[in-house]
């Protein structure tokens, strides 16, 4: 068995790296995975479009340099609606050919309503049974590739309130990404989530949250990123999550997997000096997790 602190890892957005026009400055690729490195970072998810090279081999070149592997990453899917699942199932195909390559262990499946992430409607008994086949299909892709899919609930997706995941968890077999900020927002006692399907969790994100700012993301009166730029998730232990306690819970089920930093930041100011900025933050959540002593 690999110890707790052997397995955490992070992403790019806790850099400030994401394709969203207006996100904030984007670091370069060698300081985030440096500072990554100097924190102890073994591993990484794939981040935002450009920010690692497109190419398998590339990509492993570049994170050998490192030191680090690629544990997969974050891919939107439009699982509700029968029109877009050739599209779907194409590009979740595409995706897994890439991770393959590269040694990934997992697609991060996140079930946007449209590609173009418009507002999320209520689904309609056939939509859902639609969702519930599509994601069987995507396991069985991920399966014939190596990898592992996981259902990453996310705020303005179809599954992100707490009934919408319970419908889902209750519905198919697909495993999850326990996100504990996105679900916490969403409404999920991730404690209770932890504790009754710890043996559906096959990836983890750890993310903490200052729920004092969630409500007008969660309305749709305010965007993600205008949350994130005004501080809606915190460094690990500084918000209203209950992150050791799911850890804990976790653990004690035999998880074995990944426990990723995922703390969403933008950069809106001047670029901060190296081992500055979001590398900070990053070295806040690593202490905050050094502290809990977790065997």
């Amino acid at each position: 068995m690999k110890s707790f602190y052997s397995r955490i890892a992070s992403a790019p957005i806790s850099w400030g790296i994401c394709e969203v026009p207006g996100w904030g400055k984007m670091l370069p690729t060698d300081r985030v995975l440096s500072e990554m490195n100097n924190l102890g970072l073994p591993a990484t998810e794939l981040g935002a479009p450009g920010f690692l090279p497109s190419e398998a081999n590339k990509i492993s070149e570049k994170l050998d340099e490192f030191e680090m592997s690629l544990i997969g990453g974050f891919t939107p899917v439009v699982v509700h609606d029968k029109n877009q699942n050739e599209e779907t199932l194409r590009q979740v195909k595409k995706v897994a050919e890439l991770f393959k390559k590269t040694g990934a262990t997992h697609l991060v499946s996140s079930p946007v309503y449209t590609w173009d992430w418009d507002a999320p409607k209520p689904l309609s008994a056939d939509e859902y049974k639609n969702m519930f086949s599509m994601f069987s299909q995507i396991d069985k892709i991920c399966e014939d590739f190596g990898l592992t899919n996981v259902l990453h609930p996310h705020l303005q997706t179809t599954v992100e309130s707490k009934d919408e995941i319970e419908r889902v968890l209750d519905g198919c077999d697909v495993k999850w990404c326990l996100d504990t900020g996105h679900m916490a927002i969403g409404g999920v006692d991730i404690v209770e989530f932890a504790k009754n399907a710890a043996d559906r969790v096959g990836h983890v994100h750890l993310k903490d949250v200052d729920l004092s700012k969630a409500a007008p993301v969660l309305a749709r009166q305010e965007s993600i990123m205008a949350g994130v730029q005004k501080g809606l998730f915190t460094p690990l232990g500084s918000g209203d999550v209950p992150i050791a306690q799911v850890i804990n819970v976790l653990e004690g089920a035999g998880y074995q997997g990944w426990y990723v930093i995922e703390q969403d930041c933008a950069i809106t100011g001047e670029l901060p000096p190296e081992g500055a900025g979001p590398a900070l933050m990053m070295n806040k959540s690593m202490d905050y997790l050094k502290s809990l002593a977790i065997g």
